[in-house]
């Protein structure tokens, strides 16, 4: 637990919880949404695009669905978006929250498997903006779908839907809300900067991300009052609390396991099975989504690490690329039935939308993931390519 790179965890957190606690979220959102009210879809591509600026702030995916759900959800549904696809959007974006930097499980993986924190930050940025732009075109596709569906029911002498009302915002009123986005850009560029610009290590970055979450939300909403910031300092330390136990009892576990030599055979009899490269790596992947159903990806790094890491070594897989394609993997343990975290998170805000739906509203999603997931296996530049460009080839 002395390790330097752990720290990072409860400072993100902080910074996570400055954010999420103040009305940023339903802000971020409302803003996105003025510009993007004339495309096609466009109120779903707002909340993917709020999901993925707010996932890179927060780095935390039940986070990111509380917030930009408490405000996104019951604004769909007024426009007459399909209460399971509006459910689904919101779980299927707020599971960017572990891939996109700075991501907490991609800490504990850098930790587990001894790779480089910064070099697996930049690789999950070109993956997530691959799943934003996936999940914002299958938005577009689904509302011109039920927009269609509801103007044939509105023709044929039906209730005319939320769907088909126009909506209009002035140029002024746009740019009114930009003031509303900046001060978040400023400081997701400044943790950035600071970061990849060698100004700062990954620790120092979350200190600084979490003192200008604490400056901007002091600035912008007046939230500096000790009474103010009690819920976000008593959020902070309750999850930072839990995770670090959490991590503390696996790395004993981990520990126990090598001692034991039971790493090393489990290891050895994977590699003596003399699987080819591409089924090893698809029964580890496997695994993952099978633990994914049960589990949250914290322990399921920290419990499979000193497992399946050797054998994936041994047949010459990239670490850092393997850790963006287990993050994702873990993504779909987030939102898929029985135990997707996410899943349930999302019935908590709107009790009112059937599980059935939710389920339902998030299985295309879990497609485009599947999806994802190939199209890195065949094309690793994807992943690879921004690290080997920023901090050269290893």
């Amino acid at each position: 637990m002395a390790s330097i790179t752990l720290l990072s965890i409860p400072l993100f957190i902080l910074k996570g919880a400055a954010i999420g606690k103040s009305p940023a979220g339903k802000d971020l959102y409302s803003a996105i949404h003025t510009w993007l009210h004339k495309v096609p879809g466009g109120l779903g591509i707002a909340n993917v695009f709020a999901c993925a600026l707010f996932a890179a702030m927060a780095g935390s995916s039940p986070a990111t669905c509380s917030a930009i759900g408490s405000a996104g959800i019951p604004e769909m549904r007024r426009r007459g978006y399909s209460p399971g696809f509006a459910a689904g959007i919101i779980a299927a974006g707020g599971t960017l929250g572990i891939l996109l930097p700075p991501s907490i499980t991609m800490i504990l993986y850098a930790v587990a498997a001894e790779q480089s924190l910064g070099r697996l930050f930049l690789a999950g940025i070109g993956p997530g903006v691959l799943l934003v732009v996936m999940f914002a075109g299958y938005a577009v596709y689904r509302a011109r779908k039920e927009y269609h569906m509801a103007y044939a029911i509105y023709e044929g002498g039906g209730e005319k839907s939320a769907y088909l009302l126009n909506e209009h915002f002035t140029l002024a009123q746009k740019v009114e809300m930009l003031p509303r986005v900046l001060p978040f850009l400023i400081l997701l560029i400044g943790v950035m900067i600071a970061l990849y610009g060698g100004l700062a290590t990954p620790s120092e970055t979350a200190g600084l991300g979490a003192l200008l979450a604490l400056v901007l939300i002091a600035v912008v909403y007046g939230i500096w009052r000790p009474k103010d910031l009690a819920p976000i300092l008593t959020s902070t330390i309750k999850e930072s609390t839990m995770l670090l136990l959490i991590i503390g009892m696996s790395l004993l576990f981990s520990y126990v396991m090598s001692y034991l030599h039971i790493s090393q055979s489990a290891a050895q009899w994977v590699v003596g099975l003399a699987l080819s490269k591409w089924l090893l790596l698809s029964m580890i992947l496997l695994m993952v989504i099978v633990f994914g159903f049960f589990l949250p990806p914290v322990s399921i790094i920290l419990m499979t690490a000193p497992i399946i890491l050797p054998p994936l070594r041994a047949a010459g897989f990239d670490l850092i690329w393997f850790g963006v394609v287990m993050t994702i993997v873990m993504e779909m343990g987030l939102i898929h039935p029985p135990v997707g975290l996410n899943i349930f998170v999302i019935k908590n805000i709107a009790p009112d939308i059937p599980l059935k739906d939710v389920i339902w509203g998030v299985m295309p999603f879990v497609g485009l993931m599947f999806v994802a997931v190939f199209l890195l296996c065949f094309f690793p530049g994807i992943s690879t390519a921004l690290p080997d460009m920023i901090m050269g080839a290893k």
